[in-house]
């Protein structure tokens, strides 16, 4: 058991921008694990509603509506779906909010590529011991006193506030390649020992990290004591994962970069303005709405019988 520890604290010490974005849709694809498949469990998607099934490069999404309240942020973000799990139901909690936090961008010596795609995080994990742990994946109350248990567990009583979860993304990146990884993710002999501290042919990047709160107040009027009454799309809590594929123009990918004040918030601009110039935009829907599904259990019977195998019991 692990006592929670809020990576927030880390943040303050290190340069970061955030990208606040609304509910774009939820969908049973992932273009990153899946592409081209309408068979993945369902996910929660923010950002440019360009994204589909076979969505391949930043060019795609930046021809999209966006979510996002930066109007150079063109990226998909997505998540598996959260579901409130009483009376035999699956029913997707509220979002409160949804930030994309980057992070140590003092420490970046490149911007985020374009074309770069990633997913962090074991959407096979049952158990703290199967969870990534350089993803730092938790979930607590928000504001609540902290709990003794596993931090990728869910709490194991009502919140007072909100229910948040945080996941971080790789920082070192190959930009011919865009493989990534995590920065210090290699043991280093005495005599090599490079100042960014990813592997050969690697750059350090911004390194982004996603803050969900969900409302649960309305959701669960009468609150938990014990096993909350919840689960991930992919399973347990244990099994959140995260998936990101970058939008973000070119220019306003570069200006990131400005951000590098060790203890300062510093927005991004670029070519649309920045962030007072945002306007989340109001159409934005699901491109292809006569493919795959939003409804949960449609989704579980699009992902066939084998792949139900990979789910708590309760979603069998």
């Amino acid at each position: 058991m692990q006592a929670i520890t809020l990576l927030l604290a880390a943040s303050t010490a290190t340069a970061y921008t955030i990208v606040e974005a609304d509910l774009l849709m939820y969908k049973n694809i992932d273009p990153v694990v899946m592409p081209g498949q309408y068979k993945s469990h369902l996910h929660t998607f923010f950002g440019s509603d360009s994204v589909t099934a076979n969505t391949t490069t930043s060019a795609e999404l930046q021809k999209g509506c966006i979510t996002a309240y930066n109007p150079n942020d063109f990226s998909s973000y997505w998540v598996p779906t959260l579901f409130t799990t009483t009376s035999n139901t699956y029913t997707p909690v509220p979002l409160n909010r949804f930030s994309a936090y980057y992070v140590s961008i003092e420490n970046a010596e490149i911007a985020i590529p374009q074309n770069y795609k990633s997913v962090v995080g074991n959407a096979a994990a049952t158990s703290q011991a199967a969870v990534e742990p350089l993803a730092g994946i938790q979930w607590f109350c928000e504001g609540d006193a902290t709990e003794t248990k596993d931090l990728a567990a869910f709490p194991t009583k009502t919140c007072s506030t909100h229910l948040q979860t945080l996941l971080l993304f790789h920082d070192c990146v190959n930009p011919t390649t865009l493989e990534s990884t995590y920065s210090g993710t290699q043991h280093w002999t005495t005599t090599f020992k490079p100042a960014n501290r990813c592997p050969a042919g690697m750059k350090r990047m911004p390194q982004l990290r996603f803050s969900i709160r969900y409302d649960l107040r309305n959701a669960l009027p009468n609150g938990w004591s014990g096993a909350a009454p919840l689960a991930l799309a992919c399973g347990s809590s244990y099994c959140s994962h995260g998936d990101f594929i970058n939008g973000w123009l070119p220019e306003a990918a570069e200006n990131m970069l400005l951000a590098n004040d060790k203890r300062e918030f510093a927005a991004v601009t670029g070519p649309n303005g920045g962030d007072a110039d945002a306007a989340v935009c109001k159409t934005a829907k699901d491109k292809e709405p006569t493919k795959g599904t939003s409804d949960y259990l449609t989704s579980v019977k699009m992902m066939g019988k084998r792949a139900l195998g990979r789910f708590d019991r309760r979603f069998a």
